[in-house]
């Protein structure tokens, strides 16, 4: 579901989950797992008109990144002393050391739509063996430039970087209305 007034999906947790594992069972690193999302979501909503799981995108130093997967990543690296007791979960699912993200389970890939795993292998195809420079400055698009840093990127604002984008806000728009 999309919220017009503050630009945004609704967050879907459980398939966030299985999207972190569905990555990093073919690339570990939290850097890229957190661009391969970023890509995978752009080319869903271009050709979809959704996100994969919802999450809302913030400019930070390094680009942008989906708020609430790395909030769950950095519970799991907390080992749960965040006091995010919603999380508390994910410490059986997957691990967080330093930079590596270690699935401890296989993804439940009937939770992620057929489309989901399609943008999704095509972002890891794309992405993962470039360096994490590449990524920053690759993901430093206009979508990331609309942005202060550390604030909320619009679906609409990442929308209308994309090919067909003002066709895109306009399915938001009356869509999810």
């Amino acid at each position: 579901m999309y919220n017009q007034a503050v630009g945004q999906f609704t967050f879907d947790q459980q398939k966030a989950l299985e999207i972190i594992l569905y990555i990093s069972r073919k690339c570990q690193d939290q850097y890229h797992l957190l661009k391969i999302l970023y890509y995978a979501d752009r080319e869903h909503l271009q050709e979809y008109g959704r996100f994969t799981c919802g999450d809302s995108y913030i400019a930070f130093k390094f680009g942008p990144v989906p708020k609430e997967v790395f909030d769950m990543i950095d519970h799991v690296r907390s080992k749960g002393t965040d006091g995010n007791n919603e999380y508390n979960y994910l410490i059986n699912e997957f691990k967080a050391e330093n930079q590596k993200i270690i699935p401890l389970r296989e993804p439940d890939i009937n939770v992620l739509s057929p489309s989901d795993v399609e943008c999704l292998d095509k972002s890891i195809e794309v992405n993962k063996d470039l360096s994490i420079e590449d990524l920053r400055i690759k993901s430093h698009d206009k979508a990331y430039d609309s942005a202060d840093q550390n604030s909320y990127i619009s679906v609409e604002t990442i929308a209308g970087t994309l090919r067909d984008g003002e066709s895109i806000i306009g399915y938001l728009r009356n869509m999810y209305v």
